[in-house]
């Protein structure tokens, strides 16, 4: 069966800008295709590449942008393309002629990208350039300085699949349970009715008592919720699809209140005591989910698989009946070349389940910044304690009495903020467990 939807010939968010790194290229992996973030010298704009050399295939990811062209050089044997991923330079050429007499043969492949409300957008069929342009981006109404909103962006790699993930956020009431004491209480959770206003293929719309839900293929899902006349609050999620059994998560949370306490909160602060959190919550269980639906689609569907009697779960099935009737109930894969097992595999290494470090910290410029910080504010406290004590012990008497007590009392305060940072900040860039029974 063909699908009636073409993964690939849709819009997709890579990355928020500002995690980007502007001297050295980025990898990043879209329906299996392993991709190159770069941005050349002198330009306002980054460039996406398939993550290959034409010459042998090495991986441009590992390149560099050089000093002098401001092009990108493959590390491997030094081959250098410019922002359309024409080959300029080809140290190996015993005849300089040859770069420019097979050009177009010896191109990087170059994919339609766009920069929009902040974000880095690929289309990921180099085919269809001439389609791209005529395609809109799923960008949100709610993100939108204009109308008085302000967001922040998160950004994770999950270890559960695409169609999962947006199963999820298809699914409101699962969050005073699933994230209780950090998006919810469940002691107060009561039914969520959910009516479905419109389903098509490019488009589904939900109506909740306090929120509208958009879910517009493949990727943007949002909530908008009404607190009162004049305040908004929202959800936008981009649901991205990266390879079997994984995918990524942008996410953003809009609001036109507030407005002072978000200047004042560091994007990093947020991300470690709240969106991490609210992942390691459904990271846990969605891992295990996704396995045991694997296991009893071999012999039956999800509709006999899934008990499902309340209209809480209306949107989840009309989005499984969409990826059923327009995708066949499954992604491109085999397109890519990527062989599917039937099942995935139930992970007992919850470090590895949660790690934020991999998952997160290391894609987020602020959480890596902050991270950077708290490492080097802990060895300037341990050099200071480390001076103090022996200048202390070696002091005149008369002087230690006058200032030893200030300088051992600076001590002992550096080392309870040496410890804080050490054993409790630290960590939360790492991996923190998240166990619901002790919840």
């Amino acid at each position: 069966m063909t699908s009636e939807f073409n993964f690939f010939q849709h819009w997709y968010p890579l990355s928020p800008i500002e995690d980007l790194d502007p001297n050295q290229p980025t990898a990043v992996t879209i329906l299996g295709l392993r991709l190159v973030i770069w941005k050349p010298k002198l330009s306002d704009s980054y460039r996406v590449f398939l993550d290959e050399c034409p010459h042998r295939l090495a991986p441009l990811s590992e390149g560099k942008v050089e000093e002098k062209t401001g092009n990108l050089m493959c590390s491997y044997h030094g081959w250098q393309f410019d922002a359309q991923g024409i080959c300029t330079r080809i140290p190996q050429a015993e005849n300089p002629e040859l770069v420019t007499e097979k050009a177009k043969y010896l191109c990087a492949v170059a994919l339609p990208s766009r920069q929009e409300q902040d974000l880095l957008w690929v289309w990921p069929d180099v085919n269809s350039a001439a389609l791209a342009e005529s395609v809109p981006l799923p960008l949100s109404p709610q993100v939108d300085a204009s109308k008085g909103f302000v967001w922040s962006s998160f950004v994770r790699d999950l270890e559960y699949d695409w169609q999962t993930l947006v199963e999820n956020l298809c699914d409101p009431s699962h969050a005073p349970f699933a994230h209780h004491g950090v998006l919810g209480n469940r002691e107060t959770a009561r039914p969520i009715p959910i009516k479905i206003n419109e389903s098509t293929p490019s488009l589904i719309t939900a109506k909740t008592s306090m929120s509208s839900i958009t879910f517009e293929p493949p990727c943007r899902l949002e909530y908008a919720i009404k607190l009162g006349e004049t305040k908004q609050v929202g959800l936008v999620t981009y649901c991205i699809p990266t390879t079997p059994g994984k995918s990524r998560i942008i996410a953003r949370s809009p609001r036109n209140f507030a407005k002072t306490l978000f200047k004042l909160t560091p994007r990093w602060w947020d991300h470690i005591k709240e969106r991490n959190t609210l992942i390691d919550g459904d990271m846990i269980l969605l891992q295990q989910q996704e396995y045991f639906l694997q296991q009893k689609q071999q012999k039956e569907n999800w509709q006999t698989a899934y008990k499902m009697p309340t209209s809480a779960d209306r949107l989840v099935i009309e989005f499984r009946r969409w990826f059923d009737k327009y995708a066949d109930g499954k992604l491109p894969w085999n397109e890519v070349g990527i062989t599917v097992k039937e099942t995935s595999e139930i992970s007992g290494d919850r470090q590895f389940v949660l790690d934020r470090y991999k998952q997160h910290t290391q894609h987020c410029q602020s959480c890596r910044t902050a991270l950077s910080n708290v490492k080097l504010i802990q060895n300037l406290l341990l050099g200071y304690v480390a001076v103090s004590v022996p200048v202390v012990a070696v002091l005149p008497d008369a002087v230690r009495i006058k200032f030893g007590l200030p300088l051992i009392l600076l001590v002992l305060l550096s080392l309870g903020i040496y410890s804080w940072l050490k054993f409790w900040l630290e960590p939360k860039f790492y991996f923190v467990d998240y166990v619901h029974a002790k919840r």
